[in-house]
């Protein structure tokens, strides 16, 4: 069905297969955006050299053409004349060369831009500190702040004293350079010479300190700033709204938001998408609709990046029908969905599983003439094989791989339906379409030998996921920490230990340190091997190593150190993993817990049990199940009634063991008890909201053990 869906309205897209090349000649074609005068004096430039090569036009008419297509912003023509100036031997005065200058930088090549300084020099001219900023402008465009700094240093070795342009350009580059210790000290000789930092100088650093993290460094420079008698534009408060808000402090957003306001500074849509974003990942939903209603209603026009934001925030969170909302509003308002848009609902969409919904927002794409993207494609092929589907996302990948189709699927699209496949333990497909990938030049990498390995240990076929390990070699692709990670896993699992035991101390022997998993894993393996010593010095030379435990290490310690029967060392542990502000989990007090019911250490048993509560955890079934075994084993009646009505509470759903569990109580209470109104009434698992009656539980319990005879007909 989904070929059939993509092939209707793969052929209704009109892909360009060229793209027209810039000619920089004298055809008419190639003047016409430039002005009629403009136009007629250039082809009047070009003829006269082609026709009359002997009638060489005059040094001023160059010049002033030059000058004028510099005005004009026609840089490449710019860069044409000069050419053809210099191969009749027309010398272009300071004018001109300066326009070769600022023709370059703008045309993004500023290292031939440098090589015009050269010739100015030759040609006896003076270097002006203007020219010098054409350049720095130009290498900080480029990202090469490097030879902005080493341009700059040159200007005052050359006695040319930096202007407020020349040190604000640098400033701005090595902000987005990430350079922001050399940038402020520019800053600070600005503040003791005489060009004296401005607003665009602040807004530079603001800006800089934001994106790198340090948001409270940049509002000091604000309040500094303020000091000075100058006053943040929106595009400062834009940066430090974003700053904070992108470290989780929306309220210092907020505030900064309204300060804006009071200060009558109108905020822009950077400003409002930035706050929405936010408040998508509080989940605020509600705060984030208002506040594209607030733009509306400022007369701030959303653009499709706040709509994107509000659609992205809602499809990341289980919220898709409300993100296609989104989508329908914002075409509504005549703005133009673009890719970013349609692939954040597709996405959204295919995490819910709705994988037919987000083929119809493909189509949608495709009606709008829209051009799918890989990210699209990919995300479908991640959709489907979340809901099973693998087989409908082999058949995408090898129709995005058809001749007919545009859009060619990445490593990353073959890796998923690989992974799908594995898990199903369908080896052969998965190595089948891993050959395919090979073969249609598709390069795989470490993560497809990764996932590959993983499989076939899974199905205890060693050789073949040694096979591939050396394969991977061979193709000169370097095992990564995740394989050995996948390998001591699955060695483990197949309970071969020892071999486990010598890739992990091989690694160690690389110099690469083993992770916390791979510690744990082995330490998992010792200890169902009983093997608990060597498990606990594990435990300590990983702690030797700098790495500290987590939770899942010390709940396999303390398992294995119960299991043993040490007692006092378990709890050791378990005050030793409090000290390092790790907070026991379900699993750290379920072990606990039920070991020592199983001890018959009843009393221990249940102030565990409190405490694990206090801390917000809910007990699983088979604590409950144990917990109820061991207070009836006492007759303990009100602790069992009790727990019955916490189970209760918390929506446990009773599963056959459970209720077997709890008929066996019920067995047990005194004949005096009135079971009717002690019972409490459970949730189904079928429906939501629904409960259970004692009597129906009764009932159930009599269907299956009619022997009691619990209920007499």
């Amino acid at each position: 069905m989904i070929l059939k869906r993509l092939f209707q309205f793969s052929h209704s897209i009109s892909i360009p297969t060229t793209l027209r090349p810039f000619h920089s000649s004298s055809s008419s074609s190639s003047y016409s955006s430039l002005s009629p005068a403009l136009s007629e004096s250039l082809s009047h430039f070009h003829h006269t050299l082609q026709d009359y090569p002997n009638s060489i036009p005059s040094y001023s008419s160059c010049n002033t053409l030059i000058d004028n297509l510099r005005k004009a912003k026609h840089y490449d023509h710019v860069i044409s004349v000069h050419s053809k100036m210099a191969s009749v031997s027309v010398f272009p005065c300071f004018t001109s060369l300066s326009a070769l200058i600022e023709s370059f930088v703008n045309t993004q090549k500023p290292s031939f831009a440098f090589g015009v300084l050269g010739l100015i020099m030759k040609r006896g001219f003076h270097l002006n500190v203007y020219n010098f900023n054409l350049l720095l402008k130009g290498f900080c465009q480029s990202g090469d702040s490097h030879k902005a700094m080493d341009l700059f240093c040159m200007m005052k070795r050359n006695c040319l004293i930096p202007d407020c342009v020349s040190y604000n350009t640098v400033i701005n580059g090595l902000c987005k350079g990430k350079r922001l210790v050399e940038a402020k000290e520019l800053f600070k000789e600005m503040k003791g010479g005489e060009c004296k930092p401005n607003s665009v100088t602040f807004s530079a650093l603001i800006d800089g300190f934001c994106k790198n993290g340090d948001v409270e460094e940049g509002f000091g420079l604000l309040e500094e700033m303020e000091k000075m008698g100058l006053e943040g534009d929106v595009f400062v408060y834009s940066a430090l709204i974003s700053g904070f808000c992108s470290k989780g402090d929306i309220e210092r957003g907020k505030e900064l938001f309204n300060e804006m306001l009071r200060k009558n500074v109108t905020p822009n849509v950077v400003t409002y998408s930035c706050l929405m974003n936010a408040l998508c990942k509080k989940q605020k939903w509600k705060e984030a609709a208002q506040m594209l209603d607030t733009m509306t209603g400022c007369k701030v026009r959303p653009d499709v990046v706040a709509y994107t934001v509000l659609a992205d925030g809602l499809s990341k969170n289980g919220r898709a029908s409300d993100a296609i909302k989104v989508l329908d509003l914002m075409v509504k308002r005549g703005e133009e969905p673009n890719n970013v848009t349609y692939n954040a609902i597709i996405n959204g969409l295919c995490k819910e599983g709705r994988v037919d919904d987000a083929l119809g927002i493909l189509e949608t794409m495709a009606k709008k003439g829209k051009k799918p993207d890989v990210v699209t494609y990919s995300t479908l092929v991640k959709g489907l094989c979340g809901v099973g589907k693998i087989d409908e996302a082999v058949d995408l990948l090898n129709l995005l791989m058809s001749k007919e189709f545009h859009i060619k699927p990445d490593v990353f699209a073959f890796n998923l339906v690989i992974q799908e496949l594995c898990k199903q333990r369908r080896l052969r497909h998965a190595k089948r379409v891993y050959y395919t990938m090979v073969e249609r030049g598709f390069p795989s990498n470490i993560v497809t030998y990764n996932i590959l390995i993983d499989g076939y240990l899974s199905a205890g076929k060693l050789t073949k996921a040694l096979e591939l390990w050396k394969d991977a070699v061979d193709s000169g692709i370097s095992p990564n920490a995740a394989t050995y990670t996948v390998l001591i896993n699955g060695l483990c699992k197949m309970q071969m230990l020892s071999i486990a035991k010598g890739l992990f101390n091989k690694k160690r022997a690389s110099g690469t340190r083993p992770t916390v998993s791979e510690y744990n894993t082995l330490m998992a393996s010792l200890c169902r091997e009983s093997s608990v010593e060597q498990a606990r010095n594990l435990f300590q030379e990983m702690r030797n190593a700098n790495h500290d435990p987590d939770v899942v290490s010390f709940n396999i310690i303390i398992d294995g150190t119960l299991k043993a029967g040490d007692v006092e060392s378990a709890k050791e542990l378990l005050l030793e993993m409090l000290n390092m502000n790790l907070v026991p989990d379900n699993i750290t007090f379920s072990i606990l817990i039920n070991r020592f019911l199983k001890l018959g250490q009843l009393d221990e048993a249940a102030s565990l049990y409190e405490r694990m509560v206090s801390c917000g955890h809910v007990p699983d079934a088979v604590l409950f199940d144990s917990l109820l075994k061991g207070y009836s084993l006492k007759g303990k009646t009100e602790k069992v009634v009790s727990m019955l009505q916490q189970m209760a509470d918390k929506d446990v759903v009773l599963d056959s063991k459970l209720t077997s569990t709890i008929l066996a109580c019920l067995c047990n209470m005194s004949k005096d008890v009135d079971i009717e109104k002690i019972l409490p009434k459970f949730s189904q698992h079928t429906s939501v909201g629904a409960s259970i009656k004692c009597n129906e539980l009764l009932m159930k319990l009599n269907k299956v053990h009619p022997e009691l005879q619990l209920l007499v007909a």
